[in-house]
């Protein structure tokens, strides 16, 4: 009976050791998380009989997007060169796609400016290269080439845009029509935004609200839920608890020593 308390008195000691020298390294083990990554994905459909069809990814991290767009079957020339494609990030309304009904002069197309309640304003240029802002909107040097094409970069993202994605208001546009799959009334028609070129230069071809995905990711490592904890938390005192319980293991294997050695005393005597 001696020989059995002795032998489970060292691995009980051993045990309660361990939980206390793990305690304080379990506060320290997850790095520190630098900033969360949301996704925000739109398949884009087409508008005034394009055919045309797109997929559009914005991951923002901070005031930083990354932004991806592919798109295929749109026009793929104009005026015997690849047909130059503006696309936006538009903000500021009902965040939707619009329907025939915004057609409201009747010539079968709808133009930039009847799309715009559904819409609304360039937030950001979805360039292929520099400049992303508002400014850069109608800039044919950065816009998509041709039929199919792919844009793929990162930028600092203004404040509006950012808002408009956050409360799912943001619509990405991508203009340029073929003039020949337009009525006879919309291809004689000029362009809402530049009178100089026609009407199917500037209007919309591709639609697609920017909705969040369901997957935020943590940046900068892996989060274990304990070093983001401070002292005094629900961490913290699992580390105590564990400690304690050490501790109480320690007493108990120093108890059961005690009576070990005394009954050793007894059998002497």
């Amino acid at each position: 009976m001696n020989k059995t308390l002795r032998f489970m008195a060292v691995p009980t000691l051993a045990l309660g050791a361990l939980a206390l020298s793990g305690a304080p390294a379990m506060a320290h083990e997850a790095p520190a998380q630098t900033g969360t990554t949301h996704s925000y994905q739109a398949t884009l459909g087409q508008l005034n009989g394009s055919s045309a069809s797109g997929t559009v990814t914005v991951d923002v991290t901070g005031n930083q997007a990354h932004a991806v767009l592919n798109v295929s079957g749109l026009a793929p020339t104009f005026m015997d060169a690849p047909f130059p494609h503006v696309q936006h990030i538009h903000v500021g309304a009902a965040g939707q796609c619009p329907g025939p009904a915004a057609d409201a002069n009747g010539d079968g197309v709808i133009s930039t400016t009847e799309g715009a309640p559904s819409y609304g304003k360039i937030g950001t240029t979805l360039s292929t290269k520099g400049d992303t802002s508002p400014a850069a909107g109608l800039d044919l040097k950065v816009a998509g080439q041709g039929g199919s094409y792919t844009i793929d970069r990162t930028f600092d993202l203004n404040a509006e845009t950012k808002a408009a994605l956050d409360s799912g208001t943001a619509v990405v546009v991508v203009h340029g029509l073929d003039p020949a799959t337009l009525s006879a009334a919309g291809q004689a028609a000029k362009s809402d935004l530049v009178p100089s070129l026609p009407l199917a230069a500037t209007s919309p071809a591709l639609c697609g609200t920017l909705a969040m995905g369901q997957m935020s990711m943590p940046v900068g490592g892996a989060d274990t839920g304990v070093a983001q904890q401070p002292a005094g938390t629900a961490a913290g005192t699992d580390a105590g608890t564990l400690a304690l319980g050490g501790g109480l293991v320690l007493a108990a294997a120093a108890g059961g020593t005690y009576v070990i050695r005394r009954r050793k005393a007894a059998q002497a005597a």
